[in-house]
């Protein structure tokens, strides 16, 4: 499985472009047309409830005239649509009561353009139907399952039509669709016959039987998904042999076979995980020449196999991409650039890096380690230099980790960067009273600062800790709700904190000279300054320290500052930080934002703002004058709807200086690169060209 680019690099002088260098797993998106040519795709809008199946079939030989589709939903419904060209509409509706239609398959009667649906759901029974007159009837109902059928797929072999049904009752049953002509005579002895269900289609006047081919056993749990293995002929028609995957809740994935002499099914491979934290497969494919199989697992993985070229009973697991299977809350760049860490909602942390193979030039992104495998839903992190990282999570404890032996070996290894590190493996546990919310740490890599949840405003207060005793260094009391990101300046002289309660707050550090405490309040927000009208989600720092940035479900984002805080003198700072932009507004609820390290070409900040809604806005910013009302906002470039996210931006980080982790790039200044989480439980990487902006 490869992930392709979805945009070409612009060069400089044309306008910036967006590069979805890697989509770390996450739903899928269909889009008709060429290779690099995405169409409008064509939404079809009707289900009450959330759609589990879907299948379609060309009516023409003609792709773009005719698609006949079927879906089904947790409504107690499947819909038949219909696309003509770029136009698309519901024809009909099976309303199926209380029930629940699991899985639908399309195709069409032996020796005839007269389409055939077969629906499998929780009353343990295949239905089918038959479109006459232009209507879906239903036309027969094939028992035998005994709990809820999973996954059904047709299959055309010769002049006969298969059907593979797949339950819960851990069997596949194997049925045959044939004209009544070509059944075998009936005997006139005491020999086993299969029995034959018959129906008529009254627009052809042809009698069709269906059989009971085969029942396989052999899986020890549920079976999710049965497939069969797809191949195309000499002429380009496609034409499918008799073979069939299945994945199941066992933890195995099947290939069954007939017996070329006896014509029996058995099961010729068998390959899956031994042990772990799996709970099995969900569904597999085969790939269209039947070489390799791809399975999806219960946590959200794939699992590849590839068959060998000269023992073709033997398959060996192949490299796959990896991710998480719920909201990603955090993502971080490692301080060199090379790797991501990111959290989620999944209780699992997971490291990315790319590899960039000796054979092959593109560099691929993978996970290659997963440090922690949690009983909470993870929300946060901070890298405390390069191979230390601290995690935030449901618990109430922030945990650190330090990079084993091991680990440093083989990220070396594949990322071919030499490392040098005796590092043991650790951790170390310190917390709150309530569920971590967010956590940062100070450019030196001294200070840690964490919040959690909270309703109350002694509940509300940041700690500090110290990275090298793990000791609390203080307590900050200021906000009366939850707060909700924390960012050290990059000269590390300040600490900034949002929060729900729609304010934020500004730390600066005491110098070492000084008595009293490290971090003191110098200014902040009320609710007679504050501009923000609902949750303050994200902040951010400019390179400089001299500005930071906030924004807020109220759409807005503003950056702050005065003159130079880097150089303030001693003093009340509580009047002299003031709105420095005018107000963007982004047109949605803002859920994250970030400031590049890098500026572009002309000397202006590059800010990326991420959107409930999925997208994520490119922006430069640049001070033009004393007067906020004479800042300069410029949109650069906006994700469109085959690169966002598909749920809320949970959070975006700038790689820390120019280039792109795995690349030897000659001018490495030129790109910039962009890391982001959501919500759809995807992590994406971009490329930015920096000359372009």
């Amino acid at each position: 499985m490869t992930v392709l680019d979805l945009c070409e690099f612009l060069k400089p002088g044309k306008v910036p472009c967006w590069t979805d260098q890697k989509s770390l797993l996450g739903p899928t998106r269909l889009y008709f047309g060429r290779r690099h040519q995405l169409v409008k795709s064509i939404p079809l809008k009707g289900h009450a409830e959330a759609v589990c199946a879907v299948d379609a079939v060309y009516q023409s030989d003609e792709p773009d005239l005719n698609l006949l589709i079927a879906s089904a939903a947790s409504d107690s419904t499947v819909r038949i649509w219909s696309r003509h060209g770029s136009e698309a509409k519901c024809i009909e509706i099976l309303q199926f009561g209380n029930g629940f239609v699991m899985d639908v398959c399309l195709s069409f009667l032996p020796g005839s353009n007269v389409p055939i649906l077969a629906c499998g759901g929780d009353d343990c029974k295949i239905h089918l139907f038959i479109q006459q007159n232009g209507q879906f009837q239903k036309t027969l109902i094939l028992p035998g399952h005994e709990d809820w059928i999973r996954g059904i797929e047709w299959a055309v072999c010769g002049e006969d039509l298969f059907l593979a049904s797949c339950a819960q009752d851990c069997l596949i049953r194997i049925w045959k669709v044939c004209t009544k002509s070509k059944q075998l005579p009936e005997t006139e002895d005491d020999s086993i016959r299969l029995k034959e269900n018959i129906f008529t289609v009254k627009d052809t006047d042809t009698t069709y039987a269906v059989t009971l081919e085969s029942v396989l056993a052999g899986h020890e749990n549920w079976v999710y998904a049965v497939h069969w293995q797809p191949s195309f002929s000499r002429d380009g028609s496609m034409q499918q042999p008799m073979r069939i995957l299945s994945a199941s809740m066992d933890k195995t994935v099947i290939i069954w076979e007939p017996d070329k002499e006896s014509g029996v099914w058995l099961e010729q491979v068998r390959v899956g995980e031994v042990g772990g934290n799996t709970l099995g497969f969900f569904d597999c494919q085969f790939s269209p020449d039947g070489s390799m199989i791809i399975a999806h697992a219960f946590h959200g993985a794939l699992h590849l196999w590839k068959q060998a070229t000269v023992n073709k009973k033997e398959w060996t697991p192949e490299v796959v991409i990896s991710g998480h299977f719920n909201s990603v809350e955090d993502v971080k760049w490692d301080p060199e650039g090379e790797f991501i860490i990111s959290v989620g909602s999944d209780q699992t942390t997971r490291l990315f890096a790319p590899w960039k193979r000796k054979q092959e030039a593109e560099v691929t992104w993978h996970e290659i380690a997963r440090p922690q495998v949690h009983g909470y839903d993870m929300r946060c992190l901070a890298m405390i230099g390069r191979f230390q990282f601290v995690s935030g999570a449901d618990e109430k404890v922030l945990r650190v980790f330090r990079a084993p032996k091991n680990f440093i070996e083989n990220f070396s290894n594949i990322t071919g960067i030499p490392q040098s590190s005796d590092l043991p493996e650790g951790a170390t546990v310190y917390g709150h009273g309530y569920e971590i919310f967010c956590v940062a740490c100070n450019n030196s890599n001294t200070v840690i600062a964490s919040a959690c949840k909270a309703s109350k405003k002694e509940h509300a207060a940041i700690i500090l800790w110290s990275t090298t005793s793990w000791k609390k260094l203080q307590s900050l009391p200021f906000h009366n709700l939850t707060v909700t990101q924390l960012a050290f300046s990059p000269n590390d002289k300040f600490l900034l904190a949002v929060s729900r309660d729609r304010n934020w707050s500004l730390w600066r550090k005491q110098d070492s000279s000084e008595s009293g405490p490290v971090f003191s309040c110098c200014a902040y927000t009320d609710k007679n300054t504050a501009v923000h009208s609902r949750i303050i989600w994200s902040c951010d720092w400019t390179p400089d320290s001299k500005y930071f940035i906030t924004g807020s479900r109220d759409k807005k984002v503003i950056i702050w500052g005065q003159c130079d805080l880097s150089v303030t003198t001693e003093g009340n700072m509580l009047d002299s930080i003031k709105p420095c932009s005018t107000v963007l507004d982004a047109g949605d609820s803002v859920t994250a934002v970030g400031i590049s390290r890098v500026l572009t070409p002309h000397g202006r900040y590059i800010v990326a703002v991420g959107l409930e809604n999925g997208k994520i806005i490119l922006y430069t910013w640049k001070q033009s004058g004393q007067e906020p009302a004479l800042a300069d906002w410029t949109t650069c470039a906006e994700m469109d709807n085959s690169q966002s996210h598909a749920l809320a931006v949970k959070r975006l980080c700038w790689r820390h200086h120019a280039g792109r982790a795995g690349h030897n790039d000659l001018n490495s200044s030129e790109w910039l690169q962009l890391a982001s989480c959501g919500a759809d439980h995807c992590v994406k990487i971009f490329n930015i060209n920096r000359f372009a902006l």
